[in-house]
């Protein structure tokens, strides 16, 4: 017999995916990959949460859940670029507020500080403010260098050769192998639930997060030596897949809490 719960949650996805609107701008993670972290964790949300979620959006008519996604991106400047990843040095994924997040001005303190504000009893266009920033900096926090090293800035000075274009390390696991898969959000996040689900409740402590992507990002043959080819698309691509699951998860347990 089919469990209610999943029963619901399949129809509550199909529902959202059928709906779903999207743009094609450039971002962080790739909007493929934002959107996707959005649309999984929307569907795995509580009715109360999700209600909760909708009164907040309801301050910006016509804004989507994929609207939340990538805003951070699209409203990116030099104050706030700082707060979309954090840089360890070589060989320690220990974060170190000190030394890795000077004045706060790195991922991890600033999610800490939106998800307090969120939760807070802030005026609702801060609190929406704030769900914007949760959204997008949860998926960033993901992908494995946006916890990278400071010596190539996260892999944006390692070059690489990706189907015959030039690109970097950072641009390959921002988009680069998302693109590779062929699917659009709806329907990454769509496979992604039937091969991922049912998981276990998300739990996220935002500094072991950040060390958990630190790790990943460390790993023998990560960083490819020339052309990327098919064998590192094959080791690396249900990497993205389980990073972008496991964002989800853990931004619906966020939301499930902070929108009681």
């Amino acid at each position: 017999m089919l469990d209610p719960f999943a029963f619901l949650y399949r129809a509550t996805l199909a529902l959202w995916l059928a709906a779903a609107v999207f743009s094609e701008s450039a971002q962080a993670w790739g909007p493929v990959g934002h959107q996707t972290v959005a649309i999984a964790a929307r569907a795995q949300l509580t009715p109360a949460a999700l209600a909760r979620l909708e009164e907040l959006m309801s301050l910006e008519p016509g804004t989507t859940f994929a609207d939340i996604a990538t805003w951070a991106d699209e409203h990116r400047s030099p104050e706030t670029a700082p707060w979309h990843y954090v840089n360890f040095p070589f060989g320690d994924c220990n974060y170190r507020p000190a030394r890795d997040c000077p004045d706060g001005q790195c991922i991890v303190a600033v999610l800490d500080e939106q998800l307090r504000i969120l939760t807070s009893q802030a005026p609702s266009s801060e609190r929406l403010l704030a769900l914007k920033w949760v959204v997008h900096l949860v998926a960033d926090l993901h992908q494995p260098l946006h916890a990278g090293m400071a010596e190539d800035r996260g892999g944006n000075r390692y070059q690489l050769q990706f189907l015959s274009r030039w690109s970097n390390l950072h641009s390959l696991w921002d988009s680069g192998l998302i693109h590779h898969m062929g699917e659009d959000a709806p329907t990454l996040a769509a496979r992604l639930a039937r091969q991922f689900w049912p998981s276990a409740p998300g739990s996220l402590s935002v500094r072991a997060a950040a060390e958990e992507s630190c790790r990943i990002a460390r790993k023998p043959w990560f960083y490819p030596a020339g052309a990327v080819g098919q064998d590192y698309i094959d080791a690396y691509s249900p990497i993205v897949e389980q990073r972008l699951w496991l964002a989800s998860v853990r931004l619906a347990a966020l939301l499930n809490r902070a929108l009681r």
